[in-house]
This record gives structure tokens, sequence and C-alpha cells, in this order.
């Protein structure tokens, strides 16, 4: 998962799925997003470095941009600076965890 006060890109989580150049298929995916599954959908922002911005969000835009502040993550004019807050994962390490997922017997 994108670390506490690191933000990772819709195309960033895109390519790593395997989704290459379908950012907006992530967008879809967090837009269904609910609390109970646990899951930092707001370290997710858009490639400019800002809260992607919606009138179907119901105001979680700026609880979006709220969430990022309570991490330490500043913003300058809606924007933050990719070059110090981008997560740069282990890939090594999410190869590792995708073959441990495929290795896990069925429950069917």
């Amino acid at each position: 998962m994108i670390p506490y006060g690191k933000v990772a890109t819709y195309g960033q989580i895109a390519d790593l799925a395997g989704l290459i150049g379908k950012p907006r298929v992530v967008g879809y995916a967090l837009y269904r997003v609910v609390d109970s599954m646990e899951i930092p959908w707001h370290r997710v922002i858009n490639a400019k470095g800002e809260v992607s911005r919606s009138s179907l969000r119901d105001g979680n835009d700026d609880l979006q941009q709220s969430l990022l502040e309570g991490e330490g993550i500043v913003f300058n004019r809606r924007k933050l600076e990719l070059s110090v807050y981008r997560w740069q994962p282990d890939l090594a390490a999410i190869d590792r965890l995708i073959e441990s997922l495929g290795e896990q017997p069925s429950t069917k």
C-alpha cells in the first residue's frame, strides 16, 4: 500500500496493476471504494500533483486534501510537489507479493 505521507498518481497505480495507459480505470475503481475496505484512496492523485475535482464526489475533494494535509503533505494552491511526496515502490517487493498471492490455495 501507499505509505503514510506519500502519494501515487492514477497512472502510476495503473502501470503497477498492468493497466498501462489506463489511469481512468484506477479512478473508477477508487470511486467505488467503501471505508470498510481500508484502502488509502486519498493517497492517489492526478499526474499534475493535484486532487482530481469532481461534482460527483459530494465534498470528498476537500476531504481528500484534508486527509493528505493531516499526513504532513503540503499543498500550494491546491498542488503538491510530486518530487517530494511521490511514492517510489520497491518493485521487487511488489513482484514477490504478487507471486505469493498467486500461490495461495483456492477457497472454492
